[in-house]
């Protein structure tokens, strides 16, 4: 992953001398060292301090931070401080400043207020990149390099149109297939001109000012949303060659937010042009912890289970919710364990010192405005620090196994919820949640992967409503089935191409033959009404009826077996589940939204059928993963319960890898407590 030796998983996180004295410098050298800090990230919102007009470079301030830093053992991972532009620059080249949705010019403020294809912004960014490669290149701080922060913000200015138009041009050729594309002979919008098009926003094409999904030409806002993605990742892109004219072999990266489902950026086409992909991840306390574990799965899948970095965390309370709560007593422990199992190599916090003003003087921070060791934050941190330094690199770099995959795809996100129909209540995100919950709970790991990933290492491939059919896709999900694989798709799948033209000839569209139904209508249903599924054989141990809602696909079998069907309405009767044998192997289709308790036994039966079981049959609320390395396996097994948990290990030997102890049988895991165990596989085999 660098460049340099990293002896162990590495522990830190953002820190901001420049906005304090020189004399607590050294007092946080010791905090550091009390704590195990090994990295620190710098100059991420430094910008204005650095360049105070257009012609001055002021770096002082961090050549003294970072030689203080390598004086104390700690490793640099240095931003390149573009994440806010200076003010100067706002007020001589306005072209900088964003436009909103609405159509408003921003003024200077905030963050993340920097027009992506502004010349200025790409110009100075670029520009100070360079500079910093140029002044560090030779400097043994540093370790990785962290470009701008948390990218995202969308423009909707006449830099961004005319870049539109160009983008356009690249994409579709010439006017007559971008027509064809977007279906304009719809409401008379036929374009005669690229200067016709304007882009879409609520002053154009969008009709609800506090909902910019609804819009009444999904094809031009789905290319928006795809051109702004491609225009802050040339952004990135600007930035990243800067550093590498200089130092080739830079390791590069920017941290994704949102937990990694943030959704106006494609990170599938962003983990391309990254050397690590590195993740901002802030779980609250009534957030389920599957909904963080399906996002870190996501996060190791962007580069086919290549371990990544967790840039940004919280050791405490956050500061921008209605309520922001205290992180419980081992919570932080327990929840920096739970990125580790899924691929992380890093725990790094936003802040390792809480600040005095402004926005996030109250977000949480290893060392206190108190100013000391002396509190139960910080006792904490510095007992995981100690933690990772005894696992040291037993498992860094460690993959994570698995014969399970869920697709998970930006542009059919879009799409899906750009659509002016069947239903509001659909969102992609929920669904997919919906199925990673079911192998969630029993323990059985799954990678996250997108439409380019290689199938043929997973047995079973779950692709949640699949709206877009990607050019190619079906016939690589027919190759799949055809070689033994099973795959599971859902309603609403198989309806639209890469345009959000309907394929026609009825749906699933392309699907159609792989799944062997037709879909001849589709029933919206209302938040509080449900049918249900009445299975017709049992499935495993899967019998009885279960409740479903959203939408109903009405589905005619056309070879596939007819596993279940609707227990009401005017299609009582009709196929809700079915199976079609297809090569050698099987796919299911499900045909409405099911209750949790369905999928769970559907996908263990499906998991079972090919060989799949659970790493460790576990009580509820006790979350176990596995990292593997040289020939050892990993076990994480994290009790989320408020009481004490027994898990029994069975006759197989384990070493507790932080007291060295050799265990097997039944454990018990105290309430919030986590146990990293390496699995005795030699032992095993005498």
């Amino acid at each position: 992953m660098f460049n340099k030796k990293v002896s162990k998983l590495l522990y830190g996180g953002d820190y901001n001398p420049e906005q304090w004295p020189r004399e607590i410098w050294d007092e946080d050298m010791r905090l550091f060292d009390l704590a195990g800090i090994d990295i620190a990230t710098l100059n991420v919102f430094s910008w204005a301090l650095n360049q105070p007009d257009e012609n001055t470079y002021n770096f002082e301030w961090l050549d003294k931070a970072m030689d203080l830093l390598h004086k104390n053992g700690i490793h640099v991972c240095l931003g390149t401080s573009t994440a806010a532009h200076p003010a100067w620059m706002a007020t001589k080249y306005p072209d900088v400043l964003i436009v909103d949705f609405e159509g408003r010019k921003r003024k200077f403020g905030r963050r993340h207020n920097s027009c992506p294809n502004s010349p200025t912004f790409r110009k100075y960014s670029q520009a100070m990149a360079q500079k910093l490669a140029e002044r560090y290149k030779d400097n043994p701080a540093l370790l990785l390099w962290h470009v701008n922060n948390e990218y995202g913000v969308h423009c909707y200015c006449e830099n961004c149109e005319k870049s539109f138009r160009v983008w356009l041009k690249e994409r579709y050729g010439t006017l007559e297939e971008l027509n064809r594309a977007w279906y304009t002979r719809f409401w008379g919008h036929t374009f005669y001109s690229w200067e016709e098009v304007v882009l879409p926003n609520v002053l154009s094409e969008h009709l609800d000012l506090n909902n910019q999904d609804v819009t009444s030409f999904q094809g031009i806002s789905l290319d928006y949303a795809r051109f702004m993605s491609d225009s802050i990742l040339d952004c990135y892109k600007l930035e990243r060659d800067a550093i590498k004219k200089i130092i080739p072999d830079a390791v590069v990266t920017t941290n994704f937010q949102s937990n990694g489902t943030y959704k106006p950026l494609d990170y599938f086409k962003w983990a391309k042009e990254l050397d690590v992909i590195a993740l901002d991840s802030y779980p609250t306390n009534d957030m389920p912890m599957s909904h963080t574990a399906m996002r870190y799965d996501l996060m190791r899948g962007l580069k086919d289970g290549d371990p990544y970095l967790l840039m940004e965390s919280c050791p405490t309370q956050l500061n921008w919710k209605p309520q922001n709560a205290l992180k419980r007593p081992g919570i932080n422990k327990l929840w920096s364990y739970q990125v580790i199992s899924r691929g992380a190599d890093s725990v790094m916090y936003f802040q390792l010192r809480r600040s005095v003003g402004a926005f996030e003087k109250f977000h949480g921070a290893l060392i206190d405005h108190v100013g000391h060791e002396n509190t139960r934050v910080f006792r904490e941190c510095a007992e995981l620090g100690e933690e990772l330094k005894v696992l040291g690199d037993s498992f860094l770099g460690a993959r994570v196994e698995s014969k399970v995959a869920i697709l998970f795809d930006w542009e059919n996100w879009w799409a899906i919820e750009y659509s002016s129909g069947p239903t509001v209540e659909l969102k992609y995100l929920n669904e997919v949640q919906k199925y990673y919950d079911a192998f969630y709970q029993q323990n059985i790991q799954v990678d996250m992967i997108g439409v380019d990933t290689d199938l043929s290492k997973y047995d079973v491939v779950v692709a949640p409503v699949l709206y877009m059919v990607k050019e190619g896709y079906s016939e690589k999900l027919t190759e799949f089935v055809k070689k033994g694989g099973t795959f599971v798709t859902t309603f609403f799948s198989g309806i639209v191409n890469e345009s959000d033209l309907v394929t026609l000839g009825g749906y699933p569209g392309e699907l159609r033959e792989l799944l062997g139904i037709w879909v001849e209508e589709m029933d919206a249903l209302f938040p509080e009404q449900k049918n249900s599924i009445v299975m017709k054989e049992n499935v495993g141990e899967l019998s009885g009826t279960f409740e479903c809602g959203i939408l109903c696909d009405l589905l005619h079998a056309e070879g596939a077996d007819v596993i279940a069907e609707y227990g009401s309405e005017f299609y009582k009767g009709m196929p809700v589940i079915t199976k079609n044998r297809f090569g050698n192997g099987e796919a299911w289709y499900i045909a409405s939204s099911p209750e949790h308790d369905f999928l769970k036994e559907l996908l263990s039966h499906i998991s079972a059928q090919k060989g799949i079981k659970p790493l460790l049959k576990t009580h509820e609320q006790v979350e176990v993963s596995c990292r593997n390395k040289d020939g050892k396996q990993f076990f994480f097994i994290m009790n989320h319960n408020e009481v004490p948990t027994i898990v029994n290990l069975g006759k197989e030997l384990y070493r507790d890898l932080l007291n060295n102890q050799a265990i097997s049988g039944e454990i018990e895991i105290a309430s919030k407590d986590v146990k990293v165990l390496e699995y005795q596989l030699e032992k095993n085999n005498e």
